[in-house]
């Protein structure tokens, strides 16, 4: 089965950019969309607070949970939005690298953005998702509360 996920070069367009400017989506694909996957452990706490780049981390540890239980992978993603909680453009670029890393030669179109808060208490980084995938068998589903 082929992949459902095109990345989409812009030669025109600045190869600054550490990602690929659009995706596309063959059908038939099933599409996920993530809640912006937050720094919490098992419990809810979050984890690192103050650190940008460990919470990023625990971000895309979250995501890729959160992503397989809907039967999808990172190599599967074909947007992002990367919130960071800061006004510092270095702590956009080191947790821009860690989601960065985390994609390795997977690279989709991302928005980074700079804002003043987040939802969890010490919260500095999110990241939300939107996959497409093909199904070879139905994603794994629950009915409210019986996830705990």
């Amino acid at each position: 089965m082929s992949d459902p996920v095109a990345l989409v070069r812009v030669p025109e367009l600045s190869g600054v950019a550490e990602y690929a400017y659009a995706a596309a989506v063959a059908p038939p694909a099933r599409l996920v969309f993530t809640a912006g996957a937050c720094p919490l452990d098992a419990e809810g706490r979050t984890v690192a607070p103050g650190d940008p780049s460990a919470q990023a981390r625990q971000v895309m540890v979250n995501l890729e949970t959160a992503l397989a239980a809907a039967g999808a992978r990172l190599a599967d993603v074909v947007k992002t939005t990367v919130y960071v909680a800061s006004g510092r453009r270095a702590d956009l670029v080191a947790v821009w690298e860690v989601v960065r890393d985390a994609f390795g030669d997977h690279d989709p179109p991302s928005t980074l953005l700079g804002v003043a808060v987040l939802g969890y208490p010490d919260q500095l980084v999110e990241v939300e998702a939107v996959a497409a995938v093909r199904d070879p068998e139905p994603p794994r589903t629950s009915t409210p509360g019986s996830d705990r």
